[in-house]
């Protein structure tokens, strides 16, 4: 396959890798993205890999693995996830008629895979497996079958428990199935005697707010109506089908063809961002060269998802955080580098220091003990909250006053493989999370730190792929009001969402915070009350004598203002648009120009020069805020 040259971008336009890549999966490990699709490789193998630091810049790589022994033709739709030191790719291969899951191991996310030597799948047609991990800890398989005894004949999407990564407990319940005409494949497919088909496939599969989304493919990707649409639970132990979010007559997929510009753009997985904030979705678009590579930004607003996309124009980069070299070259002491690890001695303490702009933050890295002692720690200390490996066997605790919380690790849990910790603070709540959310804990601690540290004493630790990325993400899931609101008017939090009002009733209320970045991203969830005038997002300088900037609704009709030019910019809102209905606002300030969106459109795109030091959430009546995230860029 050709190959794309890797370097820094500002700004990407899809496809970002234009030769075939069908059935696109996209998997972080170590600050890298590595892309495996459907179908035969250059080499003789099987499923293609691609390599980038940024989604946008992309190299061919090699293949993934052999073909299996009983050597059938046709390899679909790859899904990889990292568990304990092994990769593990999940795969449907068969005559196409008869398709069966398999999953083939190997130590590296590059290629190696050796078929495991099983069939998880018992259905005569199994194909697009995508697992999903459970705050539990409780791993779940996700993939397309046919119904043949039901309303909509065709293809739909299950779930089945796993016993172990290399075993289904057998048990597979429906999540979608096709109810709507969008999803018809074909009204008399030949192949299966006649018979109007609709398919559902491609499930991916995320959780937000206690909330369950399996997005999927529908329909054909030769009709405009194809695309892709979620569906939502409340439990994923219902034996009941999700509740799909399209119609596609109302309500249409949230990504779909758009007629001679983009065609059949599906199967998408999703990725988390450089930044680890942003969402991406990931998913092929058909040219002439077939179905090729692209990415777009996906969001929340409720219980909605949205795709900016499919784009067709320059979009931004993804925004990157800061990394090894931006944050370290100054602040090691003790530490070797080599490899692209931080290698710390067991004989002295070690330290790495990070400076902060702001005290909420994220912070990822990925790390390894080689070796450990009774008298080992390994430490992220951010003021007077603490995070520490110790001992031997090794003990994981989170620590702030007199509050003790402790990470169990699995019997299998191997310290010498590489792990991720995610590391976060959000006003006075600090929580750690190593690998994934069943092993995180959470403290709170009203101090605050203009650094963070990372130490090793006693042991031999490895770390690699530092990624800091400044300012926060509210969604509002303690009852309790975060103390970086300045409220005007009465305020109280319940069932994940903020609620504001005016003294009176009638009057104005407004939620402000500071603004610490010179340059960030604001976005706010926001509904309001049917009968309200106004509501939105300001900016205001650093005096605050004078909002500088703000994306307001009216009824109808959405006006970014720019105070400080005196430039207004009034756009229509179609009679569909319902404000009582959770929107996303945001507001980009970067390179000297201010951005304004609504669910990810660009409605505006003007100079902007002013020195920013707060925003508010605004409006007059009663509204509700659902998620409100800041962050540096």
């Amino acid at each position: 396959m050709p190959s794309s040259s890797e370097g820094k971008s500002e700004t990407y336009i899809n496809p970002v890798y234009p030769h075939s890549f069908p059935d696109p999966f996209v998997l972080k490990f170590r600050g890298e993205y590595f892309a495996f699709c459907t179908g035969d490789a250059d080499d003789g193998n099987v499923f293609g890999i691609l390599r980038s630091r940024d989604l946008v810049d992309w190299s061919y790589v090699g293949s993934a693995m052999e073909p299996i022994a009983s050597r059938p033709p046709f390899y679909w739709a790859p899904e990889v996830i990292y568990d304990n030191g092994k990769f593990y790719i999940y795969y449907s291969a068969g005559n196409e008629v008869l398709m069966e899951i398999r999953v083939a191991v190997s130590d590296r996310p590059d290629g190696g895979f050796v078929d495991a030597g099983v069939r998880l799948t018992k259905e005569e047609f199994a194909i697009d497996a995508h697992v999903f991990i459970d705050d539990d800890g409780q791993r779940y398989m996700f993939y397309a079958t046919d119904f043949l005894e039901y309303s909509h004949i065709g293809t739909g999407t299950v779930v089945d428990r796993m016993i172990d990564l290399k075993t289904l407990e057998g048990d597979p319940r429906p999540v979608t199935r096709a109810k709507y005409d969008w999803q018809v494949y074909d009204p008399a497919r030949k192949e299966k005697g006649g018979v109007r088909w609709y398919t559902v496939e491609g499930p991916t599969v995320l959780k937000r707010k206690q909330k369950y989304f399996e997005m999927f493919s529908g329909g054909n990707w030769q009709n405009k109506t194809y695309g892709v649409s979620f569906a939502m639970t409340d439990s994923i132990k219902s034996t009941d089908e999700w509740q799909q979010f399209s119609d596609g007559e109302k309500i249409l997929p949230i990504l779909r063809t758009i007629p001679d510009k983009v065609i059949g753009p599906g199967h998408n997985s999703v990725v988390r961002g450089p930044n680890n904030r942003e969402l991406f979705c990931i998913y092929h678009r058909w040219t002439e060269a077939g179905r090729v590579l692209a990415i777009d930004r996906m969001d929340f607003a409720g219980d909605r998802l949205f795709v900016t996309g499919p784009t067709t124009t320059k979009q931004p980069a993804p925004f990157q955080p800061l990394k090894n070299e931006q944050i370290l070259q100054e602040n090691l002491d003790g530490w070797s580098l080599g490899n692209d690890e931080f290698i710390s001695s067991p004989d002295e303490k070690c330290e790495l220091a990070m400076d902060l702009a702001s005290e909420s933050f994220l912070l990822e890295f990925t790390f390894k003990l080689a070796e450990t002692s009774a008298n080992g720690r390994f430490a992220i200390e951010i003021g007077e909250t603490r995070f520490e490996l110790a001992g031997d066997p090794v003990k994981a605790t989170l620590r702030s006053d007199a509050v003790i919380k402790e990470i169990e690790f699995p019997a299998d849990f191997d310290l010498s493989a590489w792990h991720l910790i995610r590391a976060e603070k959000n006003g006075t709540r600090c929580r750690v999370m190593i690998d994934d959310i069943s092993r995180m804990a959470e403290v709170r601690s009203a101090s605050k730190s203009d650094k963070i540290t990372i130490s090793s004493r006693g042991f031999r630790t490895s770390v690699s792929a530092i990624e800091l990325t400044q300012g926060f993400e509210e969604l509002f899931e303690s009852h309790e009001l975060p103390d970086r609101f300045q409220v005007d008017g009465k305020a109280n939090v319940s069932h994940g969402r903020l609620i504001l009002k005016a003294d009176d009733g009638h009057g104005a209320a407004a939620a402000t915070m500071a603004i610490v970045f010179a340059e960030f991203e604001i976005a706010v969830n926001i509904a309001a009350d049917s009968n309200i005038d106004e509501y939105g997002v300001k900016l205001f300088d650093r005096s605050r004598t004078v909002a500088v900037a703000q994306l307001i609704a009216h009824p109808q009709r959405m006006t970014i203002e720019f105070t400080a030019s005196a430039q207004i910019v009034s756009i229509d809102l179609p009679d569909s648009f319902a404000g009582n209905e959770f929107r996303q606002f945001r507001l980009l300030s970067q390179s000297g120009r201010l951005f304004a969106y609504l669910d990810g459109i660009l409605l505006s795109d003007l100079v902007f020069d002013a020195v920013v030091g707060e925003a508010a959430i605004y409006g007059t009546g009663k509204i509700s805020v659902e998620m409100v995230r800041v962050t540096a860029v």
